[in-house]
């Protein structure tokens, strides 16, 4: 099988100003490289998914606002701003609940509010190496939750993980995921179940071939069959990511994150979020008041069938995310240390 982490996630390339990444909308199947340098087609890739996972989404739009700004013909300050903006907003509007997308465009613009008495040519590399920055940023951020987190398991330890949150939603080594790629590194053998993480399957098409690939003992599992194997004895942790962490704890995921935890808390299995920072969102005092995407009735539907796989007057309820309460998860865990309740006294120290 081919390894997919020898192939990065999310990269600029720098002679061809193009955004280059892995288009996850053909994997397993065929591993096809997209360089991208129109912002439609930019857009159109974190809508689509073609790249997904918060981190890998930040970095994204970091490069992908970078190139729109090197096509900026004003050269005053005032003129170049307002176009900026513009094309900072439109890439913002691609998907409401990652907050690391918000995140990387507003450090993106700070770069240009910070420097107003340089020119426009000045302020155009500027934006280049910020770009870069966070790129380089998510790489050790995403090793340093893994060895966070590799202090809460042990060598043989059964997990399971639901949805991608491996190096295939960052741009190396990933946040849930990280622990295992940095374990096998170091020659430790740990069990991973996959769920296949419905509508989407990002459990079975992501999770499952990267880990497979890196040749991780790895078993795919349907979304309804996590109890079963939380039962059998054979998960001693459940590692997760998330697209936003609110001021109190509450954590954001792909839809169905909620209903593991609260397996997990039923079987006395420590659940467990990896959050880079830059997914704390302190703005927002709960989960209540994040943003849900509401994503197309289709991919419930028709996505993965030759024919319609319900009747065409059905109604669909297809939320891409749910909020899981502070009180199901044992401890956030960030790139400066492992954080536990209360949440919101630990996480504000976390960010200091």
């Amino acid at each position: 099988m081919t390894d997919i982490l020898k192939n990065e996630t999310v990269a600029f390339d720098e002679a061809k100003n193009a955004l280059v990444i892995i288009d996850q909308t053909k994997l397993p199947g065929k591993i096809e490289m997209l360089s991208l340098t129109k912002q439609e087609d930019i857009h159109k890739a974190i809508y689509l998914l073609q790249v997904r996972g918060a981190p890998a989404i930040g970095v994204a739009a970091a490069i992908g606002v970078y190139l729109a700004a090197r096509e900026i013909s004003a050269t005053d300050y005032n003129s170049f701003y307002i176009q900026f903006k513009k094309a900072k907003d439109y890439l913002a509007s691609a998907r409401p609940t990652a907050v690391n997308l918000f995140w990387a465009l507003d450090r993106m613009e700070r770069v240009v509010l910070g420097n107003t008495q340089k020119n426009v040519d000045e302020i155009k590399n500027l934006l280049k190496d910020e770009a870069v920055k966070i790129r380089e940023e998510d790489i050790a951020v995403c090793r340093a939750i893994g060895e966070n987190a590799l202090s809460l398991i042990k060598d043989g330890d059964g997990i399971l993980t639901h949805c991608n949150a491996g190096q295939l939603a960052t741009v190396k080594y990933g946040t849930a995921l990280s622990p295992v790629h940095l374990g096998h590194e170091k020659g430790m053998k740990f069990r991973v179940f996959c769920d296949e993480t419905r509508p989407l399957l990002q459990g079975a098409r992501l999770s499952a071939f990267e880990l497979a690939a890196r040749g991780v003992d790895t078993t795919l599992i349907c979304d309804n069959m996590a109890s079963q194997v939380m039962k059998s004895g054979w998960i001693n942790a459940v590692f997760v990511g998330c697209d936003r962490v609110a001021a109190n704890g509450d954590a954001c995921n792909k839809i169905g994150t909620s209903g593991v935890a609260i397996l997990a808390n039923y079987y006395k299995i420590p659940f467990y979020v990896c959050a880079p920072t830059s997914t704390i969102d302190t703005a927002i005092e709960s989960g209540e008041s994040i943003p849900i995407e509401q994503r197309p009735a289709h991919e419930i539907t028709e996505m993965w069938y030759k024919e319609r796989m319900a009747p065409p007057e059905i109604k669909v309820f297809n939320p891409a995310f749910d909020v899981t309460p502070n009180s199901l998860i044992t401890a956030i865990i960030t790139e400066h240390g492992v954080c536990r309740p209360p949440f919101k006294q630990t996480l504000k120290q976390c960010l200091k």
